[in-house]
């Protein structure tokens, strides 16, 4: 049972029983911040060796889909063989699609490669939420979303400087080795006791068991990253393939999202659209910006990967800074993310072409500001507004719509950058084109998202009042 804590501090998350599990999600979140910044880092040095130019999203694109696939049955791992062979099991499988992309040829072998590492990372992501939501009373969830965004500051300084040393020196290759031997120290450094799972005794009718490969959503992503016809209709397949995920509201027997998953109505279908549109918007910065950096002014990788990991350290700054806050705070920073985030995009894609390059910093801050403010309350909105019998699932599915999102956003990056010329090769004018469409499409997503945290907190605050009036009724029973 949850520890009753009025006024939590940080100092509640370092108690024995919860160092282990919080060692396990730190460790998960070190590994996946490895492989998003050492890729931005890598893909033009990549490009640049082995070719693969008109596929340069795509490596993010097999990623996120292997790890929706992952992540839909993180439960049923978990609940059949233990959250510490399941953190082990991911940590490996990771480290060996790491090995794949260190030793491929061709670039169709590096989304290969990325294919596997995103089965790892999958697993890891959602086995992560699952934890927080059951071994963590809800008082802390603010406090641990902020020690898991803390290890993007550690990554945030560590991995560019390898992957731009790497790429440097034409070793491109060692980087992932690295990430590799990470990988598989962290599957074989965690202790043997198992961790705290309250939620294996969840009821069986909810459990995320019995996968359905032929209704799954997340299959049809899988088959997305493989279809043949051309980018162009892979990029498509991918966008309808997420588009269905999204909009597909579970029924009683689903394995994959709660049952009023996407529902404007319920506190917890809005904050899953809030994971969604934000995640769209956050997707491309990794992808292209690099690129854009290194091809219209001259960076070389090391500082490109610096100017890309501004996002993330403000991420895990802002996540910090606000994760005390309370009473009404949460309710206006889950509005004001969004519009900052909206801001941002509008001065990445005014300033990226042009520059001036230092100027193109405050807004790609101001975009890991934007959703690092708002992230942990959306999230605890999602965990704590889930139904009776439905914790699980709706922890798992964070991450799992999270992961949606950043596919989602990956093939409509893609779609946009092949449209402005960047599939006919990588000329100035058609990278100039692209640096200004691809953040300026991006800016709806979270107007849109603005629009529905303000329908999310009138649901929450009638939700509130509701549950007031039964309280103060319940306890006049009985007086004169």
């Amino acid at each position: 049972m949850h520890e009753r804590l009025t006024e939590p501090r940080w100092s509640a998350l370092l108690v024995p029983r919860l160092v282990l599990p919080l060692a396990v999600l730190l460790g998960g979140v070190l590994l996946h911040s490895m492989n998003v910044l050492i890729t931005a880092t890598l893909l033009p040095s990549i490009v640049a060796d082995i070719g693969g130019g008109k596929l340069m999203s795509w490596p993010t694109t097999a990623f996120v889909a292997a790890s929706i696939i992952a992540a839909t049955g993180t439960a049923v791992v978990s609940r059949a063989i233990g959250n510490r062979r399941a953190f082990c099991g991911g940590a490996v499988v990771y480290a060996a699609g790491a090995v794949l992309c260190a030793l491929a040829p061709s670039f169709v072998l590096i989304i290969g490669g990325r294919f596997v590492q995103g089965l790892g990372s999958g697993l890891l992501s959602a086995l992560a939420y699952v934890l927080v939501r059951s071994v963590f009373a809800e008082p802390l969830w603010p406090r641990v979303f902020g020690m898991l965004a803390g290890v993007w500051s550690v990554t945030v300084l560590a991995v560019p400087l390898i992957g731009g040393v790497f790429a440097g020196y034409g070793n491109w290759r060692g980087a992932f080795l690295t990430v590799a031997g990470v990988g598989g120290l962290l599957a074989t450094g965690v202790p043997g006791r198992q961790c705290r799972r309250r939620s294996d005794r969840a009821p069986a009718s909810r459990a995320p068991g019995g996968l359905d490969l032929r209704r799954d959503r997340s299959a049809v992503m899988c088959r997305c990253v493989a279809r043949p016809g051309g980018q162009g209709h892979a990029h498509r397949g991918c966008c309808r393939s997420v588009r269905d995920y999204a909009t597909d509201r579970s029924s009683g027997d689903s394995t994959l999202l709660p049952s009023d998953a996407f529902s404007l109505r319920s506190p917890a279908g809005a904050g899953l659209w809030m994971v969604l549109l934000l995640s769209v918007a956050y997707s491309p910065l990794a992808i292209y910006v690099p690129l854009f950096l290194q091809r219209l002014h001259g960076l070389e990788p090391l500082p490109a990967g610096y100017m890309v990991a501004a996002a993330p350290l403000a991420w895990t700054g802002a996540v910090l800074t606000v994760a005390s806050f309370a009473e009404e705070w949460p309710r206006r920073l889950i509005v004001a993310g969004p519009i900052a985030m909206s801001v941002s995009l509008l001065g990445v894609a005014a300033l990226i072409a042009p520059g001036p390059v230092a100027g193109l910093l405050p807004p790609i801050a101001l975009i890991g500001i934007g959703i690092g403010a708002s992230w942990a309350f959306i999230a605890q909105r999602v965990m704590s507004g889930a139904k009776d019998s439905e914790e699980t699932v709706a922890a798992a599915s964070l991450a799992t719509v999270q992961q949606a999102g950043i596919a989602l956003g990956a093939a409509i990056a893609g779609l946009v950058a092949n449209a402005s010329g960047i599939g006919a090769g990588l000329h100035l004018d058609s990278i100039r084109r692209a640096a200004f469409w691809v953040p300026l499409v991006f800016v709806a997503a979270p107007v849109v998202a603005c629009a529905l945290c303000i329908r999310s907190n009138s649901v929450t605050g009638r939700s509130g009042r509701t549950s007031a009036l039964a309280a103060n009724k319940g306890s006049n029973l009985g007086r004169p």
